[in-house]
């Protein structure tokens, strides 16, 4: 493709090309700071390209394509090539990855230890991952969480955090301007902006974490703190998990290892503060 980019997120290294210029430059604003691929080898690449020849120039329609594809994809306008990009890495991870247990989860990490969030959109996991980003905890990932099977260790993923529409003004009154991507207006999850993770979150792209707690979070309702049993935590897990059924027995003996080592709880807050507390509060309490 004429307008390239290689970048690396944690482990995983992409290759992304654009028939247009514009999402390819909007993705190195937001990707600044990050490395490229080791030895330049991408594990995957991801092509931007416009879903008819003529749809180039005539009314723009952005098609994604790459080493995975999801054939009935509805393509995007170019004004959401950036939306594209970001779903077109999600999608080769989603659909490719087996090096590692792949969780639908954001996670966090302080002294080692990782705290790993999942649930259903629209649960915040991804608003309260930021903000713990920026209030001493290190982000490791908004979108998936890596899961080593053969250690247990967790492997940070930490791509541009994508916030949705209150979550932006949320975030934009504690982060500088300059860490913001463009506002992606009228996108199919409202409005959209992705934010880049500090520096010491891409700086320690490589150092792992263990697995300390799982949250299952839920936005909009009074603050509580739920028991969850070991078999609901594995039952969401593997329907969080896009390889489960690809990786097998390992895949298997790496999701009961997390849930037989790791506490887990849901917690329910009407607002981000709310949540943050009760965050805190169980973390303190793993060491009492």
């Amino acid at each position: 493709m004429r307008y390239r980019l290689s970048l690396k997120v944690g482990p995983i290294g992409f290759r992304i090309g654009s028939a247009w210029p514009g999402p390819i430059a909007a993705l190195r604003g937001l990707y600044a700071g990050y490395p490229g691929p080791d030895d330049g080898i991408a594990d995957f690449t991801v092509r931007l390209e416009p879903e008819r020849p003529w749809r180039r120039w005539l009314r723009p329609s952005v098609a994604i394509h790459g080493d995975h594809m999801l054939p009935d994809a509805a393509p995007l306008a170019l004004a959401h090539g950036l939306l594209a990009a970001e779903m077109g890495m999600n999608l080769q991870m989603a659909l490719g990855l087996r090096r590692y247990l792949l969780l639908h989860a954001s996670a966090v990490e302080r002294d080692g230890r990782a705290l790993v969030m999942t649930g259903e959109s629209g649960a915040g996991k991804s608003t309260l991952a930021a903000l713990l980003g920026e209030r001493g905890w290190r982000l490791m990932g908004d979108e998936f969480a890596l899961l080593d099977p053969a250690s247990g260790a967790l492997h940070p993923f930490p791509r541009a955090v994508s916030l949705k529409n209150s979550a932006i003004a949320l975030m934009a009154a504690d982060v500088p301007e300059d860490r913001f991507g463009p506002v992606l207006e009228d996108t199919p999850k409202g409005r959209i902006r992705h934010l880049r993770p500090r520096a010491d979150a891409i700086a320690r792209m490589a150092d792992p974490a263990t697995p300390a707690l799982i949250l299952f979070p839920r936005y909009g309702h009074a603050r509580a703190i739920r028991p969850i049993g070991p078999a609901e935590v594995f039952v969401r897990l593997t329907q969080a998990s896009t390889n489960y059924v690809s990786l097998g027995e390992a895949g298997f003996r790496a999701l009961t290892g997390l849930v037989a080592a790791t506490p887990a709880c849901a917690i329910d807050y009407p607002d981000t503060e709310a949540a943050v507390s009760l965050v805190e509060t169980l973390w303190a309490n793993l060491d009492s």
